[in-house]
Order: C-alpha cells, then sequence, then structure tokens
C-alpha cells in the first residue's frame, strides 16, 4: 500500500471539512488546495477516503463517483443535498471552502 502524502492528507482534510447537505467537486477541491488536478483528487479519495465522507465529493456535473451512485444518492437525501434527479444540484449545494 502507498503511503499517504502531504497532498493525500490536504484533500482529506478538505473533505472531512464538507458540511453536511453541501458538496465539493474533485476540480474544486485541487483548486481550493491551489496543487494537483481532479483526477489526482479522484485518486486520494478512491485509496483512502473511505473514512472521510467521500460522497460530498460528486464529479463537476454533481453526479456521484462511479460505482458509488446508490449509496451517495442515500446519503445525499438522509443529509438533505439538494438534487437534481439523480445528481446534486451543483448551483445550491456546492460548497466554496468557507466556514458557514
Amino acid at each position: 500500500m502507498e503511503h499517504l502524502s502531504g497532498y493525500a492528507e490536504r484533500v482529506l482534510e478538505v473533505v472531512e471539512r464538507i458540511p453536511p447537505g453541501k458538496v465539493m467537486p474533485y476540480g474544486d477541491i485541487a483548486e481550493y488546495l491551489g496543487e494537483g488536478g481532479p483526477r489526482q483528487v479522484g485518486r486520494v479519495l478512491s485509496h483512502w477516503g473511505g473514512g472521510v465522507p467521500w460522497w460530498r465529493v460528486p464529479r463537476a456535473d454533481g453526479s456521484p463517483p462511479a460505482g458509488h451512485e446508490s449509496e451517495c444518492l442515500t446519503r445525499w437525501r438522509e443529509e438533505g443535498t439538494p438534487l437534481r434527479g439523480d445528481r446534486a444540484d451543483m448551483r445550491r449545494a456546492r460548497w466554496d471552502g468557507r466556514a458557514r
């Protein structure tokens, strides 16, 4: 198993701070950190994201991570995340990284 890098730790810290009912897409996390890109964020979450609220990180179009659609939608509904069909409503659910 790969060693958890400083970058991976920073990604996971951001994901842990996303409030319930909000989402922050992969690219937004990379932009917020000022490093990496959407794929690097996805790689971190695929390896080490099980302990953080990974379901709060959709694709840029609001769709759930591939292979996790059902669980993600269930969690979004439980948290009251604004939805448009089976996607997060990015206009209302997107979190910008600032405290409430």
